[in-house]
């Protein structure tokens, strides 16, 4: 028995899904909206406006579409699928309601509270200049997070207070009813928890560091991701079990208990003090770029096991993972995450040996030529015996693109290839 698939979104962790669902023994067709065109090499593009939910469920129900699997987050948020549930389709992906967990860090906040979860200490605001005087009272460094949806950069970590007063003015500018959430600021490295969940049991799905920094050094503003690795050498079984008691099943219970229980892919931020860990934050969806990694890594079939989290238990499920690390490395567009031309022409992109793939971010055709539409825009990505020999062919692949207009970090993975010298 086949089933057929519908993919939202367009970027390279939706190019990674697709390329990862297309493996699959169990796929019949594979559609996508909106796609790009790395996507279009896996799937059939649908022209489909995904905020029309109506829409959406009509296509699914016309098509006997047996999944659909929400790569965003932003869709997650606004309910889509709540509404694909209500029209009796089965979805990969939490209700808005479970959604908060990003969607508001806020309430994951106070859900930490509820749960006794390790996190830092906060504040909630929705005045600014409440905010200011708890600042000045508390000194720096301190953290600044803007309470809703920021595409992985609403976050700022001050080193002084006069940095934390502008990123509060900043939330609040033009913004009625903006909350920010001010706290702490915590000390150690941080590593990336998946957890594949179906309401009740959450499964561990691989472990990740990135690279949020624009340039070298871990210098510049937070961007969306620069680059990433896996496994995390930081995330030993001991820790991962650890984050799991005292982390991730407080959290799914505390979602069961207020009526929404949460489906889907669970995307810890950690931070490993001295303490042990501590939750800096939730994602609701796959990690972009650490997605990238995982499927380079899983050496399972994806669907069976998305469609257990949708419409089964993913309990006794075990996922096979090759031993070798696997490398990703952004290639952004020049300027970014500031302002950046768009529609640059990439001109050559190399073919890719085994274990190596470049995933296709915020590109477009025009006619025969490929373009730059995002910020950023390929996701280079190899696999080997060790993580300096898959960085090494990572980069090798990223030398032989032709975008003069591209830029990337060149010390991807260096604390993981410092630790293996």
């Amino acid at each position: 028995m086949t089933i057929d698939v519908l993919l939202i979104g367009s970027g390279g962790r939706e190019h990674a899904l697709a390329w990862k669902l297309r493996q699959s023994p169990m796929l019949g067709r594979l559609f996508a909206a909106p796609g790009n065109p790395g996507i279009a090499a896996e799937a059939e593009i649908v022209d489909l406006d995904v905020e029309d939910h109506d829409a959406v469920a009509a296509f699914c129900r016309d098509r006997a579409i047996g999944l659909v699997v929400v790569g965003p987050e932003v869709p997650l948020v606004a309910g889509l699928a709540d509404a694909l549930t209500s029209a009796g389709i089965a979805v990969f992906g939490p209700s808005a309601a479970a959604a908060r967990l990003e969607g508001s860090k806020g309430f994951t906040k106070d859900l930490c509270t509820l749960k006794d979860i390790p996190t830092a200490r906060y504040r909630r605001f929705t005045d600014a200049s409440n905010a200011a005087d708890y600042v000045r009272a508390e000194g720096a460094p301190i953290v600044v997070k803007a309470d809703g949806l920021a595409a992985g950069k609403g976050v700022t970590v001050a080193s002084s207070v006069e940095e934390a007063l502008a990123a509060i003015d900043d939330c609040f500018a033009g913004a009625p009813g903006a909350e920010v959430v001010v706290e702490e600021c915590m000390s150690g490295p941080e590593a990336s928890l998946f957890c594949i969940c179906d309401g009740e049991d959450a499964l561990v799905f691989g472990t990740a560091e990135d690279h949020k920094r624009a340039f070298d050094g871990d210098r510049g503003p937070n961007t969306g991701g620069m680059g990433a690795y896996s496994p995390s050498g930081l995330m030993t079984p001991e820790m991962v079990e650890r984050a799991m008691r005292e982390i991730v099943r407080p959290t799914l219970a505390g979602m069961r208990e207020q009526g929404s229980p949460f489906r889907g892919v669970l995307y810890a931020g950690l931070m490993l003090t001295e303490g042990g860990p501590k939750l800096i934050e939730y994602n609701v969806r796959f990690g972009d770029p650490e997605c990238q990694v995982l499927m380079m890594r899983l050496e399972s079939d994806l669907l069976p096991i998305l469609l257990a989290s949708a419409t089964g238990s993913v309990a006794g499920l075990e996922p096979q993972w090759s031993a070798d690390p696997a490398v990703t490395v952004v290639l952004a567009s020049e300027g970014y995450p500031g302002a950046y031309r768009k529609g640059t022409q990439i001109r050559h992109l190399p073919a890719t040996g085994a274990d190596e793939t470049i995933f296709h971010a915020g590109t477009s055709r025009e006619g025969d030529r490929l373009v730059a539409t995002g910020g950023r825009v390929l996701n280079v990505t190899a696999r080997a015996a060790d993580v300096a020999s898959a960085r090494e062919r990572a980069y090798a692949l990223v030398d032989a693109v032709d975008w003069p207009e591209g830029f990337c970090r060149r010390d991807i993975a260096h604390r993981a290839v410092g630790s293996e010298r």
